[in-house]
């Protein structure tokens, strides 16, 4: 059964004329009665009365419609009630993030994100750890630098600029590197985890230089490794905006600017598929409106359904 032939046949009835339902629908007249010709030829059978003042149905036409209006009735009904499910947002997500990230950004957002949607419930799990997003049943995955995964849809948000420092105190004591060789002589703190190389990389206007930082004290936490360095403990790296208050007060200072680190990115993922459930949007979309307030133009890569008002918030 062609539904659009039966649309339109309904609409020519109900408007009174082809012209009518060609205006209703948005279509020409000369479709109507092609439509209206195809069907009568299927069913084999003379539905409407064609005068040259009006249309009348034939007996056959007037049960057809009777039939087909009640079919039409309840499409119609079912489309309204699913669409009215799908404007009340509900259901849990599923969230994976690493632990400094989830403390410094998604922490503060999740309380505004929940009172403006109650009938979502999140799971929130912030770790260090390598996740499989698929096998774990995870919906939303934050990670620093993309897996590669192509079971996954990745959206690049925001650079992790990251960069070494030490404390006043510290470099008072040992003296400041000037360039990377001077490494060598310092004490580290080095930082490592599934998402976190230990080595250090520089460039030094030609090629990169890999530093092996000698420890004394290995983290798989950011913000373990940057007390430690406001401590006195030694050089660590890790990214600015981890570090920005205690920069801002002198607690550490910035070294070797001279000498860009290698950069990784804070990567959002969610596995692929053909439609995007709504509670994934309304997150997704609340997700980038905060990244739009802090970090404007450096937000990298948006999905098409992020419309630009939501960029320009």
């Amino acid at each position: 059964m062609d539904l659009n032939r039966v649309q339109i046949f309904a609409q020519v009835v109900e408007q009174g004329s082809f012209t009518g339902a060609a205006k209703a629908l948005g279509i020409t007249k000369a479709t109507v009665s092609r439509k209206i010709a195809e069907l009568e030829a299927d069913t084999g059978a003379q539905l409407l009365f064609r005068t040259t003042r009006a249309l009348k149905l034939t007996e056959a036409g007037s049960s057809y419609y009777n039939r087909i209006n009640k079919i039409l009735s309840d499409l119609q009904n079912a489309e309204n009630q699913l669409s009215a499910q799908q404007q009340l947002i509900k259901g849990n997500l599923k969230i994976v993030c690493p632990i400094e990230l989830g403390q410094l950004f998604l922490g503060p957002i999740l309380a505004e994100f929940l009172t403006l949607y109650p009938e979502i419930t999140l799971d929130a799990e912030l770790t260090n750890r390598k996740v499989d997003v698929i096998e774990e049943g995870i919906d939303i995955l934050f990670q620093i630098a993309d897996s590669g995964d192509t079971r996954l849809q990745s959206y690049a948000l925001v650079n992790a600029h990251k960069s070494l420092m030490a404390s006043p105190a510290y470099l008072a004591e040992l003296g400041t590197p000037k360039v990377p060789q001077d490494l060598a002589k310092h004490k580290a703190i080095r930082l490592q985890s599934a998402h976190i190389e230990g080595a250090w990389k520089l460039f030094d206007g030609q090629s990169w230089v890999v530093i092996e930082p000698v420890a004394q004290l290995t983290v798989n936490n950011v913000t373990l490794a940057r007390e430690a360095a406001i401590a006195g403990l030694g050089i660590t790296a890790v990214p600015s905006i981890i570090a920005q208050a205690a920069l801002e007060k002198g607690h550490l200072i910035q070294l070797l600017d001279d000498y860009p680190m290698s950069q990784t990115k804070v990567v959002l993922s969610y596995p692929q598929r053909a439609y995007l459930p709504r509670k994934y949007r309304v997150f997704i979309e609340f997700i980038y409106a905060a990244l739009f307030k802090r970090w404007g133009t450096q937000v990298l890569e948006v999905p098409e359904f992020i419309g630009k008002d939501d960029q320009d918030a």
